[in-house]
């Protein structure tokens, strides 16, 4: 065996125990944790989600406008991935892709999604489940005329989740699409969906150091009317 090979490649019982070892290493929360009365919290999970937000964004957390997107594929399997925040709204929570993507043939087979966003600067975590809805071609279309120059190129190079054969492939299609998002900033990319989230459930959870962990669960009852009630940690 060559002295080049890593040490990983050959040692596979000590690198798991680095790994390990590495993993226990790691701390959690090791900041000043904000509180959360939930007897303060508003009837409607969508003021008290702006308002965690703009903490998340003064506390300095990057990118809070991430957030996981779970759907479920035509075998009951269920799939994640990480994607941007469009609005939240009284309509909901949106986000966009292409309807030819994975997610987007999943959301058209099964359209309800789980939302999670994760905010370690302040500890907290939001939680939403709930149907989708596809918004229409001109609302779509709008969504995608608001982004950057990157954002449309990306659209227009369009083939989301296909097989690439080769990196050269991708780099050719994306040369073309950002030529043509710099010619024409409203070039259509007809796939592209914003899609709309209408939770039935929010969970808002704050952390704290002695793991007595505040979680607060909205549940809808009828139009406009939510139930809250907290949850064990």
């Amino acid at each position: 065996m060559s002295h080049d090979t890593p040490p990983t490649a050959r040692d596979p019982f000590h690198a798991h125990e680095a790994f390990t070892a590495l993993l226990r290493e790691q701390r959690v929360w090791d900041i000043d944790l904000p509180s959360f009365d939930p007897a303060t919290a508003p009837a409607d999970p969508l003021p008290l989600f702006h308002a965690w937000f703009a903490e998340a964004v003064a506390a300095g957390q990057p990118e809070p406008h991430t957030m996981t997107l779970a759907t479920v594929d035509e075998d009951g399997h269920p799939d994640v991935r990480t994607l941007m925040l469009h609005d939240a709204d009284a309509g909901g929570w949106h986000f966009a892709s292409h309807s030819t993507s994975a997610k987007g043939r999943q959301l058209a087979a099964r359209p309800e999604a789980a939302i999670g966003f994760y905010w370690p600067a302040l500890a907290r975590q939001i939680r939403l489940r709930g149907p989708v809805t596809a918004a229409s071609p001109e609302e779509s279309r709008a969504d995608l005329r608001a982004r950057s120059t990157g954002a449309l190129a990306a659209a227009l190079t369009g083939r989301q989740s296909e097989v690439l054969p080769d990196p050269e492939s991708l780099a050719h299609a994306s040369a073309a699409a950002w030529s043509r998002a710099q010619e024409d900033p409203d070039a259509p990319a007809p796939t592209w969906t914003r899609y709309v989230l209408a939770p039935r459930e929010a969970e808002f959870f704050q952390g704290d150091a002695w793991r007595r962990h505040v979680r607060l669960r909205y549940r809808r009852e009828g139009t406009g009317r939510w139930a809250r009630e907290l949850l064990w940690p």
